[in-house]
């Protein structure tokens, strides 16, 4: 019911939010006299914090038609290559001349976990110039219709196997926070199956391995809640008329709710900075927190089943670390994984997955060389810092792709243990 009151809420108030950008453009446009005033450009700037608090956001676009190689604009062609119910694979073709050397295929395993793969639309545009990128576009709950099927952390894990045999060999993939655990769980189920195409590196970033381990706010919630309080308190079903109608979801107006309100106070002086700028007529300003924004506040659905049994493996029993995690009824064996190199990255000031958690990993991967393992923590940096930013296109994403060239399959190349300046590799 909770979530038929948020859909009739929001039609509710469709009239206001028209009125307000209605307002708004009167009140900017240049034929209006009080437009080039104070009183005028205040009046814009209320309508507008109206509107946007009051919208929902669409899924926004990757926007990559170019990127940089050599000095050179490189076009870039965005494709479906494969797709499922829940999700699409989508390449960034590159439009390389004819006869250049390939770069690493690289896998980027967007989150599941209330926000499109488009958040991590930096995190694209920095592998770009020296990389062949693929990334998981996973579809919103609430669009996929029930006779679709259900869709688990089992099926997550199939989707990522089926993913990398599509690739094929020779690809390189690149988890970021939540996606960390099954990324990790498909590759030790590949491995043990000796299956030739896994990947030929795994990186992990700000991802959840070992919750334990320096628990945040979010750890902690779900620690001290039985599984039947998130199934009687969280869950809903997909009101009419969406095409996922009666599918129980986890909604991701829920999941925005619970990011806004850890860090409610900033969220606010943003705001109100976003509309002090607008009455001071600073547009780069305004349009800097309108892009944020537009990508924060654009959420989607989880399945019920998947988001349940994320919380239960991941958060409440911690599975995976302690060798009780199951694939289809079978253990995930992490001591599986002998042949595929790992990179595990982690920012300092990190509130989502704490300093620790992923560089768990590494424990529980004990049979793969220390030639073909590393870890680095990013100084200075919080979850989002750790796959989108300046830190990131400078010190992260080139350790990444050094990481892949130097691990290639067939190669042998020893990483030596060095201190960076700016971070730990170890």
């Amino acid at each position: 019911m909770f979530y038929q009151l948020y859909e009739l809420n929001h039609a509710a108030m469709a009239p206001f939010r028209a009125t307000a950008d209605a307002m708004r453009l009167a009140y900017r446009n240049p034929l209006n006299p009080l437009a080039h005033t104070v009183v005028g450009r205040t009046f814009a700037a209320g309508f507008e914090v109206f509107e946007r608090v009051t919208r929902r956001y669409g899924k926004p676009e990757f926007g990559l038609p170019f990127t940089q190689i050599g000095g050179r604009p490189v076009a870039v062609k965005e494709q479906i290559v494969w797709n499922r119910p829940f999700c699409n694979l989508i390449h960034f073709d590159r439009q390389l001349p004819a006869g250049q050397p390939g770069d690493p295929k690289i896998l980027v395993v967007a989150p599941m976990s209330g926000h499109y793969a488009t958040l991590l639309r930096g995190t694209v545009e920095a592998l770009l110039p020296e990389a062949d990128v693929f990334i998981t576009d996973w579809i919103d709950a609430r669009m996929v219709p029930v006779t679709d099927g259900s869709f688990d952390l089992d099926d997550y894990i199939d989707y990522v196997i089926d993913i990398l045999h599509y690739l094929g060999p020779e690809t390189h993939v690149v988890a970021v926070c939540q996606p960390s655990v099954p990324v990790l769980a498909a590759v030790a189920v590949m491995e043990a199956n000796g299956d030739p195409h896994a990947p030929a590196t795994m990186t992990l970033m700000g991802g959840p391995i070992d919750t334990r381990i320096n628990p945040t706010g979010v750890n902690e919630l779900a620690q001290n809640k039985p599984l039947e309080w998130f199934r009687d308190n969280v869950i809903m079903n997909v009101p009419w008329p969406q095409p996922g109608f009666m599918r129980a979801v986890y909604p991701g107006f829920l999941q925005l709710s619970g990011f806004m309100s850890m860090n409610l106070d900033r969220h606010m002086i943003a705001h109100k900075e976003f509309f002090v700028n607008m009455v001071k007529n600073d547009g780069d300003s305004a349009e800097k927190h309108r892009d944020f924004y537009d990508e924060y506040l654009a959420v989607m659905d989880l399945t019920a089943e998947f988001y349940l049994q994320t919380v239960d493996t991941v958060f409440i029993r911690h599975a995976l670390p302690k060798g009780e995690m199951t694939h289809r009824g079978k253990p995930v064996d992490t001591t599986a994984v002998r042949n595929v190199a790992l990179l595990t990255v982690e920012g300092e000031n990190d509130d989502i997955s704490g300093v620790g958690q992923t560089r768990a990993a590494q424990s529980l991967c004990p049979n793969i060389p220390e030639a073909k393992r590393m870890h680095y923590l990013q100084p200075d940096v919080g979850h989002y810092g750790v796959f989108n930013g300046s830190r990131f296109r400078k010190e992260i994403a080139p350790r990444i792709l050094a990481f892949a060239r130097n691990h290639a399959q067939g190669k042998k190349r020893s990483v030596v243990k060095e201190v960076i300046r700016g971070g730990r590799s170890v």
